[in-house]
């Protein structure tokens, strides 16, 4: 088959598009037949290479896809040939403390597809059949590759951790990235007041049409600052901020007292200052969040099925075309996924 990969880590000149061995499905596997792979931030980074991540090459990236089922191991019952499904990245052993309770995403050997492990940028994918949720009759296959990280990370974090509530106020950073544009929609179902951030004006409509109430162009303006005058001093109940140094002391500052800053990443880098003063005298809450629990997926998925929600679509692209994929996430531009497909399938 033909898959994206790469043999070493490094530039996007790295990534390849060409033959890979044909994947043998397991004994608790489905074989993907793939029509549509979504990139995140996570294959930018898998491809720089992870900290402590020391994977066996060529490695295939790509954690969210999408496809019909060729073939199932002969201990799958979830799923059988000819089902429409889409692939959750997290993998959790099911049998640990978190796990038994329902926390999979705190599992001791917690791991993702596509980081950790081979991904799905392929033209088939040999996948645990507990990572693939069935996709309804009627909803495309690009939609079905781009909504399951970000949904449901975005998901985690507003319903779970920070505990967003109608009526509350919430700062979205990024707000046009997958993620950020993912928690927009999710903030405003909930019924919370939604700022957002963005780097262009384009984006910042963008983020309006997800159902942002305010937006901030940072680049133009202190965003601390204006979120200040915005709320007349108060701040906000929850900031999302994954972005990481570049932006976390503002983003305590433009919290409320008794207020929640939720993360699940660091885009600029794994290490930033906090001025713990402003942290207990503020009395906020730090909350980490990663993925979601096969709970969470299924409920924040059936309403991107029934068009609740929409993951939005920035560009498709040929898997060949993959390293262009890639550069349009570094760059950030535009806004939405990007989608990937096998050449075989255009």
């Amino acid at each position: 088959m033909q898959a994206v990969q790469f043999t070493e880590h490094g530039d996007r000149d790295v990534i390849e598009y060409g033959e890979y061995p044909d994947p043998e499905p397991d004994r608790n596997e489905a074989l993907v037949d793939v029509k549509a792979g979504a990139l995140n931030h996570l294959d930018v980074f898998t491809r720089g290479g992870l900290p402590g991540v020391d994977l066996d090459m060529p490695h295939v990236p790509g954690s969210d896809a999408a496809g019909v089922v060729e073939a199932v191991g002969e201990d799958v019952t979830r799923v059988e040939p000819g089902d429409r499904v889409a692939v959750t990245a997290g993998r959790s052993c099911g049998e640990c403390e978190f796990c038994r309770h329902g926390e999979h995403s705190l599992c001791e050997s917690y791991h993702i597809i596509g980081e950790h492990v081979q991904g799905v940028h392929s033209e088939q994918a040999a996948v645990p059949a507990e990572n693939l949720v069935p996709v309804p009759e009627g909803i495309d296959w690009e939609t079905a590759a781009a909504a399951p990280l970000v949904f449901q990370t975005a998901w985690r974090m507003l319903v779970t951790r920070a505990d967003l509530g109608p009526g509350e106020s919430i700062l979205v950073l990024g707000a046009s990235g997958g993620v950020g544009h993912a928690a927009v929609q999710i903030a405003e179902y909930i019924g919370a007041e939604v700022y957002a951030t963005a780097s262009t004006d384009e984006k910042l409509e963008y983020a309006r049409e997800c159902g942002a109430d305010h937006t901030v162009n940072y680049e133009e303006t202190d965003f601390a600052a204006a979120m200040r005058e915005a709320t007349d001093g108060r701040g906000v109940d929850v900031v999302v901020d994954y972005v990481g140094p570049a932006t976390w002391e503002d983003s305590i500052k433009c919290l409320a007292k008794g207020g929640r800053l939720v993360t699940c990443g660091a885009t600029t880098g794994p290490k930033a200052e906090t001025n713990i003063n402003r942290v207990f005298w503020k009395q906020v809450d730090i909350l980490g969040s990663t993925m979601a629990s096969l709970g969470e997926v299924d409920d924040v998925l059936s309403l991107v099925w029934d068009g609740t929600f929409e993951p939005k679509i920035r560009e498709t692209l040929p898997m060949s075309e993959a390293a262009r994929a890639h550069e349009m996430l570094e760059e950030r531009e535009g806004f939405g996924k990007v989608v990937v497909v096998p050449d075989s399938e255009r």
